[in-house]
């Protein structure tokens, strides 16, 4: 191996590293705020890439249906608890009436929007805010109730929630595989490396999304409110802080980091139903290097795993998955030989 097949090996590393660590913050965001293994994190990878290749088939995406049945689902639970809890019929239309407004105005939209091919930009913007909401209402479907339970419940959740939002991919977007056009198709050389537009997109967003998270947990009231309830739920409680509303707050954060990580990778490979999973779980390789607790590690984390899948691809294409996902078991180890074993606090 040359310098120059090292450096395009180190681009191509660091660039998938990048996504890796948007990926990497999510699943500790997560955990932290709600202590779930967020195994459908890929999914809404997948979602967001697929759901913009559809609208650039000019069809209205099956996440739209998604989003309006899981949001009318949760409007009728909040409608039945509201009752038991003694509201009047009038506050809880009022309430359910303002918790489908958005999600009914953006299945609008993209009914109207989907035949007229409009530009890629407002397209890519639609499919974020087709696949974000599902987040907190995942959140509020299937983990809200049991956000007392213990890790290896909600573990076992979030596997059931992998299969069934797999297995509607397959429904929504078929077995086919898709690629979304680049958003900037400009080319650059330096030296022996041949950057593409798409990679700098790639750097600069990945950048100014970490930015902009460090900005929101460091300066605002929300990001103070999740960073209290990651560090003490009752305590967060006991302090007026909702930890419901910080548990939708997380998800919704981590499917828009999804699915924007969609809409970066997409055009750089091929995308199936099924892809997500795979980048997921390299994601979570890099959240298990942080411990499921540091931001700065997991990011770390992610351009190590990007560039060990980058250098394994060149040496062994065959193993490369094999190469990454082996990189758990030493980490595994160590953390478990520092910090021994403790039983779970309640």
């Amino acid at each position: 191996m040359d310098w120059s097949i090292a450096s395009i090996l180190t681009l191509d590393g660091i660039t998938n590293g990048a996504v890796y660590a948007l990926l990497a913050l999510a699943l500790v965001l997560v955990f932290a705020v709600t202590r779930v293994i967020f195994i459908p994190q890929g999914e809404f990878v997948a979602y967001g890439a697929l759901t913009l290749a559809l609208l650039q088939l000019g069809q209205v995406p099956g996440t739209v249906w998604l989003l309006l049945a899981l949001a009318l689902a949760a409007a009728v639970l909040d409608a039945v608890a509201g009752l038991r809890r003694g509201l009047g019929a009038g506050a809880v239309a009022l309430s359910s009436a303002k918790a489908l407004a958005f999600p009914l105005a953006v299945v609008a939209f993209a009914w109207w929007a989907a035949p007229r091919q409009l530009p890629l930009l407002v397209q890519s913007l639609l499919t974020l805010a087709i696949v974000t909401p599902l987040g907190p209402l995942l959140y509020r479907l299937a983990y809200e109730k049991l956000a007392d339970a213990t890790v290896l419940v909600l573990l076992i959740v979030s596997v059931g929630a992998h299969f069934a939002l797999t297995g509607l991919a397959l429904v929504f977007f078929g077995a086919e595989g898709f690629r979304n056009p680049s958003f900037w198709d400009a080319r650059f050389a330096a030296g022996p490396l041949m950057l593409s537009g798409q990679t700098l997109i790639i750097f600069m967003v990945s950048i100014a999304l970490i930015v902009a998270l460090f900005l929101f947990f460091e300066r605002t009231l929300r990001g103070k409110a999740l960073r209290a309830t990651a560090v003490n739920r009752l305590g967060a409680r006991l302090m007026g802080i909702s930890t419901s509303g910080a548990g939708k707050m997380s998800f919704g954060l981590a499917a828009f980091m999804g699915a924007l990580s969609g809409l970066l990778i997409g055009p750089t490979t091929t995308m199936f139903y099924d892809s997500g999973f795979l980048i997921g779980l390299k994601g979570f390789v890099a959240a298990i290097v942080g411990a499921l607790a540091s931001y700065p590690s997991a990011a770390l984390g992610a351009l190590f795993v990007g560039l060990i899948e980058s250098f394994g691809s060149f040496y062994a294409s065959a193993l490369k998955e094999v190469i990454v996902f082996t990189l758990i078991i030493p980490v595994l180890l160590w953390r478990s030989f520092q910090h021994g074993h403790h039983d779970e606090e309640e």
